[in-house]
């Protein structure tokens, strides 16, 4: 006796939200913790429709550790020239160290150029090319999916740093263990925020939702091999836990 299934239907995103920047922008903005775990960074809203001399950028948000700003920009159409050009205008007027374009449906063309983008930039900035799709089983409620087409290849970008010379045998080692020490958190369902991407540093924070408030930070000594485990308490001080 087989089980009876149900069946997956894409839905029409205009059906959901007909207008993009009342309806999708606004809906993104309530929900940003659904993308930012597709992109593995966790984003707090800073603002809708920024201004950016004459123009506006859909989504302001920034990285919830870091606080580097975060510019999204939506298209409920085509990848085209004209977003290419605002995504670039937005990220150099607000410095941004992520730039997020949403899209209802890309053309290889523009893919390229994000890739170029992140290839030809170091890490301080990362590009990202997200599609949007709502799909629902049967008769369901409509539900969205976001699909990363092009992101930075940040190991790339490090192997390339430590071949130019930037970056010594114990960065290395530093990043190496970052990564571990996320693989092996994630593999064993730890409640750990661990969304932001391991740097070639001595040091790892980890988010416990009071960005503005306090967060963890542990921090490895390569000499002795030890690994230290702080709460810091934004103006006031850290101090140790164990």
């Amino acid at each position: 006796m087989s089980n009876k299934l149900g069946k997956i239907n894409r839905v029409d995103l205009r059906k959901v939200w007909n207008h993009e920047a009342r309806h999708f922008t606004n809906w993104l903005a309530e929900n940003l913790d659904i993308l930012g775990n597709e992109l593995g960074v966790n984003i707090n809203l800073i603002e809708t429709e920024a201004s950016v001399g004459k123009f506006s950028v859909d989504i302001l948000a920034e990285e919830e550790i870091s606080g580097k700003k975060i510019v999204i920009e939506n298209q409920l159409e085509p990848t085209d020239h004209e977003h290419l050009g605002k995504i670039i205008t937005y990220a150099a007027g607000l410095d941004a160290g992520f730039v997020v374009w949403v899209v209802r449906e890309e053309r290889e063309e523009f893919r390229r150029a994000i890739d170029w983008l992140n290839e030809h930039t170091d890490d301080e900035i990362s590009f990202f090319l997200v599609r949007v799709e709502l799909w629902k089983i049967d008769n369901s409620l409509p539900a969205p999916k976001f699909e990363v087409l092009s992101k930075p290849n940040d190991w790339a970008k490090f192997v390339k740093s430590s071949l130019m010379g930037s970056t010594s045998e114990t960065k290395i080692k530093q990043k190496e263990f970052w990564n571990g020490f996320k693989k092996y958190a994630q593999e064993h369902n730890t409640i750990l925020k661990l969304g932001r991407t391991p740097r070639p540093q001595q040091w790892y924070d980890i988010s416990i939702g009071f960005s503005s408030l306090a967060h963890i930070a542990l921090t490895i000594n390569s000499l002795d091999g030890s690994l230290r485990v702080e709460l810091y308490i934004k103006k006031i001080s850290h101090y140790l836990i164990f």
